[in-house]
């Protein structure tokens, strides 16, 4: 970094405005005594000439000091920064005060984001917890339905389990993409064998709701995290699914542009003037006040995923029509180390 950048220079001339006044009001002064008592003009530009040398010199040692203080507030941005070793020894008392103030505050923070840490783990824990303890009842009401003789009202508890266990999941999967620190596993991973797993994973819902399937293999191969883009498609076709009776959703490749994953549905759409808020957390729309389906999470956590991937989502939408929902697969290499 610079250490005469522009706004430091800004700043110092900004702080140094009374005594540009000062010394124009003495100038001026000086100048209508030796005029109106008719002194010889050459002393008065002799007087001038040096009292601006020596202002001059003024404010370029003030310019010094003041350009280390202003560096060093600068530092204080540093998380690493250790205060006591980086602060000079030889300050004024209002330095002094100053310093012990940030001192205080800087502990503070420290303090309130260790206790804020301590919070998040202890959330992550227990839905952790709460998770593993769940996959019991859920693994038992599994067996009560297997055991239903009335084939209906079993596809209707399966179809509700599902969900259960998809909400179940959105909590933990929110917490972990809370966490600035979020796993990541980037590897080649084959786009056919993830879509398929989440394909088989909500078949019910497809017989259930009666909704066709047009799946094109892309036999593609992308350097993604599996478990976050198996997460990601997870809640862009359980929405189709949710919003989709007796419809059909198709899965394909674009033809012109093959990095471009497209899901489209022909079910009830988005309004216009829900689509720029629809990856808001908590946003659910009119949609999802009418059916009453919507957690307003599943986008929001899907705009978290593609981030932390570096893939991009896009979703066109016309009320009534259907939606289409664009994966950008496409992503720089480094943005894997952002």
């Amino acid at each position: 970094m610079n250490k005469w950048d522009k706004p430091l220079i800004k700043a110092f001339l900004k702080t140094t405005r009374p005594q540009f006044s000062l010394y124009i009001m003495m100038v001026t002064l000086f100048s209508c005594i030796y005029f109106f008592n008719r002194l010889p003009l050459a002393l008065l530009f002799y007087t001038i000439e040096l009292t601006g040398f020596l202002f001059i010199f003024y404010l370029l040692e003030q310019l010094y000091h003041y350009a280390k203080r202003y560096n060093q507030l600068k530092e204080l941005q540093n998380p690493h920064l250790n205060i006591e070793n980086s602060w000079p020894r030889n300050l004024d008392p209002a330095d002094i005060f100053y310093h012990k103030k940030i001192r205080l505050l800087i502990e503070q923070l420290h303090e309130s984001q260790q206790q804020f840490n301590e919070k998040n783990s202890e959330q992550l824990d227990y839905f952790t917890l709460w998770l593993h303890q769940i996959k019991t009842p859920i693994a038992a009401i599994s067996l009560l339905i297997q055991s239903q003789s009335d084939q209906l009202l079993a596809k209707q508890l399966n179809q509700e389990l599902l969900r259960l266990e998809d909400y179940t999941h959105m909590a933990l999967n929110y917490l972990k993409l809370e966490e600035s620190g979020s796993d990541m596993d980037f590897s080649e991973v084959e786009l056919d064998r993830v879509i398929k797993q989440t394909i088989k994973k909500y078949a019910i819902l497809f017989v259930y709701n009666r909704i066709s399937l047009d799946y094109k293999e892309t036999h593609k191969t992308i350097l993604t995290d599996g478990k976050w883009l198996k997460l990601l498609l997870e809640q862009i076709l359980s929405n189709s699914l949710n919003y989709s009776i007796e419809g059909k959703i198709s899965i394909y490749l674009d033809p012109a542009q093959p990095d471009n994953l497209i899901i489209e549905d022909n079910g009830i759409g988005i309004r216009t003037q829900d689509l720029p808020r629809i990856f808001e957390k908590g946003y659910s729309g009119l949609n999802g006040r009418l059916y009453e389906k919507s957690t307003g999470l599943g986008l929001f956590l899907s705009q978290k995923i593609v981030k932390r991937l570096g893939h991009q989502l896009v979703i066109d939408s016309v009320m009534g029509k259907g939606t289409k929902v664009t994966i950008h697969l496409a992503r720089k290499e480094l943005d894997l180390f952002d």
